[in-house]
């Protein structure tokens, strides 16, 4: 077996996966053969794999920073909300079935075995395997049968160092509340740890990290700084949609509706990222700003109940009266379903209501298939002229006449419907805006300037400085000596 470590949090959101990322940027800049791994993850944000299975977005990411292919092995179980009390359980890449959370829990015995499956092929292939784990070891309610922290590091023997965020407050009681509550066994696996988001003058904490140690015995194995450059990575916990705010201010807005079930909204990244517009992100309950040039309804995992959703909050009137006033609509995946007359569930697949009506924006009508589409696309954009490239994961088949006119062509497959002079399409490709071409295009259509950078070069220089950051803050060497104790 090769070279593993293993990073917990001691909560969720406190960084694990921008440092997972970190640290495999930085250990691949040493010419070392790394892989990323998640055991389980929860997240709509998903990617599809080059194996042709769909991932969690931050493993796709992370594999990105290790400069090799995503793999779907790096996140073997990935579990995405679909109700208040349910999930799809997506399973080596394909859809296993639905479950809620008692349903779940008599599914991991069995989950763990292709969770250790897909650990043990990475592992042939690495020098070092750097994991990530879920939530955090502290629910030590969910230890039984657990395949996402401790029931993996203990079975797979990983050593686990617990991340820990200073800026939300209260670490020391976190690090040392999770160190009183863990088992003996689950206690000795863990090695050290790591404080994340530190502002200020770092020797002022010493006291607090000679307080951990004392507390718990573990070692300090650094302290890092606020991150800046993480904010140009794609977020997947939806942890971050309770705060999210992007953009600059006074630019052109553009508003962003959030259902409740909203998925990969990382699509929306490169249009925040541009100077001279503003991204806002609408909450239920919110209005949409009226003074917005251009909406984009992102993707769903629910996509009539989001449906219902928007009626309820007056979104779809209000989405009525933007386009009568001139304004621009894009609809993304679950957010191009919406667009159209119709969406149509007769097999219960989203576990929703079966049918309701759409935004009527499109001469269209959705029905959900149990077959769910998963690939990487490049494509041609007939209304702009330009390339573009990204990846299609729905289920569900859009007709309609407004097909007629699609907002893309994929190997002479249309994709997409466009309506009302082009101010409004809709299309199943996640990361269009990634493109710099079609982004500069698309916001020149409604009056903004664009760089047409390339997004996905802009992530890997931000991988790059966060790696230059951990060199510097996190003891790189001692945590080598101690992935070498795995096994």
């Amino acid at each position: 077996m090769s070279k593993a470590i293993m990073l917990q949090g001691t909560g969720s959101d406190v960084g694990k996966t921008v440092l997972v990322a970190g640290l495999c940027r930085l250990l691949a800049n040493r010419g070392l053969t790394v892989r990323p791994f998640k055991p389980q993850n929860m997240s709509n944000n998903a990617a599809v794999a080059d194996d042709g299975g769909e991932i969690g977005r931050a493993q796709w990411l992370q594999a990105l920073a290790c400069r090799t292919a995503p793999t779907v092995h790096m996140n073997p179980v990935l579990l995405k909300p679909q109700s208040e009390s349910g999930s799809q359980v997506v399973m080596h890449g394909k859809v296993r079935g639905q479950a809620g959370g008692r349903d779940y829990q008599k599914m991991k015995p069995d989950l763990l075995a292709g969770v250790m499956e897909s650990y043990r092929r990475l592992s042939a292939e690495a020098d070092i395997v750097v994991v990530e784990g879920a939530g955090s070891p502290a629910e030590i309610n969910l230890r039984e049968g657990d395949i996402a922290n401790m029931g993996f590091a203990t079975r797979a023997k990983v050593p686990v160092l617990l991340v820990g965020d200073i800026d939300r407050g209260g670490v020391i009681a976190s690090l040392v509340g999770t160190h009183a509550v863990l088992d003996e066994t689950d206690r000795a696996a863990v090695h050290g740890f790591i404080i994340n988001k530190f502002r200020g003058d770092v020797s002022l904490f010493d006291d607090g990290l000679a307080a951990i140690t004392r507390f718990t015995g573990w070692r300090s194995f650094g302290v890092l700084p606020w991150l800046g450059d993480a904010a140009r990575l794609p977020a997947e916990d939806s942890v971050v949609l309770e705060r999210l705010a992007a953009g600059q201010d006074g630019g052109v807005r553009i508003a962003v509706p959030m259902p409740d079930r909203i998925a990969n909204f990382d699509d929306l990244d490169p249009l925040a990222q541009e100077e001279g517009v503003e991204i806002v992100f609408v909450r239920p309950g919110e209005r949409l700003p009226e003074d917005a040039v251009a909406i984009v309804i992102p993707g769903s995992k629910s996509t009539i109940s989001d449906l219902v959703r928007f009626r309820e909050n007056g979104w779809d009137r209000q989405i009525r009266a933007h386009v009568a006033r001139g304004g621009h609509v894009v609809g993304i995946c679950g957010g191009y379903q919406m667009l159209g007359r119709t969406v149509r569930d007769p097999l219960g697949i989203e576990g929703g209501p079966r049918e309701t009506e759409g935004l009527g924006l499109l001469d269209t009508e959705t029905e959900m298939a149990p077959e769910k589409r998963l690939e990487n696309v490049t494509a041609h954009s007939p209304v702009f002229g330009v390339d573009v490239s990204g990846y299609e994961i729905h289920l569900g088949v859009t007709r309609g006449p407004d097909c007629a006119r699609p907002a893309l062509v994929a190997g002479g497959v249309p994709d997409g419907a466009v309506a009302v002079g082009g101010r409004v399409f809709g299309t199943y490709l996640h990361g269009l805006f990634d493109s710099g071409a079609f982004r500069a295009a698309w916001l020149q259509s409604i009056g903004a300037e664009s760089s047409g950078s390339d997004h996905r070069a802009a992530v890997d220089a931000a991988l790059d400085a966060i790696a230059e950051d951990m060199q510097r803050h996190v003891d790189i060497e001692g945590l080598l000596e101690v992935a070498g104790k795995a096994g």
